[in-house]
């Protein structure tokens, strides 16, 4: 069970804002004091600011309540108001309501668009790197070279390199900069 907090008994007679006006007008000394009362227990900070926002923070919570415990109040208060409509879940339903026999499926294939810069599956791309000729073929899942099967160009260039390449920068598909545009 939460604990909840009678407004009525820890109500200041002093409205907020004056007793916030109070608190900033306090020295850094006054106010590690005044912490040690609010929270029982001394403050190992002697920054004037943090202090400030702990103890107003701390005398709004009191006064006020948890921002959570209003809310979770607010909401039970709705959930009564509507306990009458059947229609209300807690949980969303395990599976997807079946298909009703008259119902035509459809299923189908969804294929990923490819990427313009890339020639067709079947292609295949020849770049000459240190005095090597590489070929690299270009699959409809990826890209083969040197009998094995990658994902990218960039991991192929990989492969060749032994460092990091952008794959259609090291193939020369795309260039770094785009025509036209500025500088």
């Amino acid at each position: 069970m939460k604990a909840t907090i009678d407004r009525e008994a820890t109500a200041d007679p002093q409205p907020m804002a004056e007793r916030l006006a109070a608190l900033e007008r306090m020295s850094a000394t006054q106010l590690r004091r005044r912490y040690a009362e609010v929270f029982g227990e001394e403050s190992r900070s002697r920054n004037r600011q943090w202090l400030f926002r702990r103890i107003a923070w701390r005398m709004q919570f009191d006064a006020e309540g948890s921002f959570a415990q209003r809310a979770d109040e607010q909401a039970r208060e709705i959930a009564r108001q509507y306990a009458s409509d059947a229609d209300i879940r807690y949980r969303p339903p395990k599976a997807p309501p079946p298909v009703k026999a008259s119902e035509p499926v459809v299923t189908m294939r969804v294929v990923a668009d490819r990427d313009d810069r890339l020639p067709p599956p079947g292609s295949v791309i020849v770049r000459l790197f240190k005095g090597s000729e590489h070929r690299v073929t270009v699959m409809p899942t990826g890209f083969e070279y040197g009998g094995g099967h990658y994902k990218s160009l960039s991991a192929v260039a990989h492969a060749i390199t032994g460092s990091h390449w952008n794959g259609m920068l090291f193939f020369g598909l795309s260039s770094r900069k785009k025509e036209g545009s500025a500088t």
